[in-house]
Parts: C-alpha cells; sequence; structure tokens
C-alpha cells in the first residue's frame, strides 16, 4: 500500500510539473489567450475602419456630393464659377511687408 502511494505521489507531481513549468503548459495558455486579446482588439479596429471605409464607397457609388468633395480635397479642384483663394501665411522675419 505504501509504494502504491509513493508512486501516486510521484506521479501526480510529475504531471503538476508538466503543467506548470513546461512550455506545452499553463504559461503557453496564458500567451495564447494574450495573443487571442491582442488580435481581437486588432480586428475591432479593422471592423471599425472597413465600415467606414464601405459607407464612403457607398456615398462615393450613390451621390454626386462625396465625388465633389473627394475633388476639392484631395484634387484640389475648383467648380466652375468658383473663385480659388490661396491664403499664406504671414512671415514678419524680415520685418518689410512684401507683396
Amino acid at each position: 500500500m505504501r509504494i502504491l502511494f509513493i508512486s501516486f505521489v510521484v506521479i501526480l507531481a510529475l504531471v503538476q510539473s508538466r503543467l506548470w513549468l513546461s512550455d506545452d503548459g499553463l504559461r503557453e495558455v496564458w500567451r495564447l489567450q494574450t495573443q487571442v486579446a491582442e488580435r481581437t482588439e486588432e480586428n475591432r479596429h479593422l471592423a471599425a475602419r472597413n465600415a467606414a471605409l464601405e459607407g464612403e464607397v457607398t456615398d462615393l457609388k450613390q451621390g454626386f456630393a462625396a465625388v465633389e468633395e473627394r475633388a476639392r480635397t484631395d484634387l484640389g479642384m475648383i467648380a466652375e464659377g468658383e473663385t480659388f483663394y490661396q491664403i499664406t501665411p504671414y512671415s514678419h522675419s524680415s520685418g518689410t511687408i512684401e507683396p
């Protein structure tokens, strides 16, 4: 009976040591859980970005206003009949005003 108890304790110690100390044990599980949490957060950000891009694509396909806004902001275009004004920052380093 005593040999059975000692062998049971040794087997239990080996199983526990493998569970706690090996690379395939709980440390690996915790590392994988951390990776899953990071990927989940990254996926949330990407899903929000995709939703915004999908809305923008829908606007570009359906409305002229979105295309016009893109032309103005990205390409610097102006509509026919409009006047373009460019405002440059005032530089007063020389002390004189240049035209």
